[in-house]
């Protein structure tokens, strides 16, 4: 079963944790099988293919693949997170857009029109499952991603946007929604974000990723129907007034993962 992070919203997207621990890899904070480690996190296996000079059907492990990013000039790593409508982090062709698109998540290289589209499969049953990922590296545009704030912007617009949802939601009755809701909510604190990003990042960009996620698991519950409306043209209404802090909380989650690059730029 393939899967996409809107699948699972209250977990880290993989894009979110290649690049920020090959950013702190790439940047001297981090050695390669740290990183690589890092990257894999709980998963059962990461491996890349179509990197520059590949065959067809090669594949290669996090720390190999990693380390020949380098060699080919890559110099820091930029997340993207494209919704429909929305090609958030994105500088084409076309294709590779569409790729990005269908998984919801993609990784682009700084120094190399390069990205990377993952295939995230889940094997086995509830309980018991593995996951592998594979890693479709091809060419990309050389252009500005679209839509991508300042960590300084989406720190300011997300302030503004957990007002917002705090409003809606209270209006919505997503707090007295019951022991469903209490559930939702209980889901996303046990997680933890002891380590959110990687070595080397500003703890302004852990504030706005953490902050980033907080809203994405409250709108989650929101529109996944907790709540006092029940009937679909109520559930409509609310997902159409969750769209614009939805998109907030996505580019302030591309801010936070592309500051430790953005820093070294500026």
């Amino acid at each position: 079963m393939l899967v996409t992070p809107a699948d699972n919203p209250y977990e880290e997207p993989r894009s979110g944790r290649l690049t920020a621990w090959g950013n702190a890899l790439l940047g001297g904070f981090a050695p390669p099988d740290n990183a690589a480690a890092a990257v894999l996190g709980q998963d059962e296996s990461h491996r890349v293919t179509g990197l520059p000079g590949d065959a067809e059907g090669d594949l290669h492990g996090l720390t190999w693949a990693l380390g020949r990013l380098r060699v080919l000039g890559v110099t820091g790593l930029r997340l993207a997170l494209p919704a429909a409508g929305h090609p958030l982090g994105l500088t084409g062709p076309a294709e590779f857009n569409a790729r990005a698109l269908g998984a919801g998540e993609a990784v682009l290289a700084v120094g190399a029109p390069l990205g990377l589209v993952p295939e995230i499969e889940v094997f086995g049953p509830a309980g018991d499952q593995a996951v592998t990922v594979l890693w479709r590296c091809s060419e990309v545009r050389e252009a500005p991603p679209a839509d991508v704030p300042s960590l300084h912007e989406a720190e300011r617009e997300l302030a503004d946007g957990l007002r917002e949802t705090t409003a809606l939601l209270a209006r919505l009755d997503v707090a007295g929604a019951g022991p469903e809701a209490l559930r939702a909510l209980e889901a996303y604190r046990r997680r933890g974000h002891s380590e959110l990003l990687a070595p080397g990042y500003p703890p302004r960009a852990v504030r706005v990723l953490e902050s980033a996620r907080q809203v994405t698991a409250l709108l989650s519950i929101a529109s996944d129907g907790h709540g006092a409306a029940v009937s679909a043209s109520e559930m409509a209404a609310r997902r159409t007034a969750l769209a614009p802090l939805q998109r907030t909380a996505r580019r302030a989650q591309v801010a936070a993962y592309n500051a430790l690059v953005d820093e070294r730029r500026d």
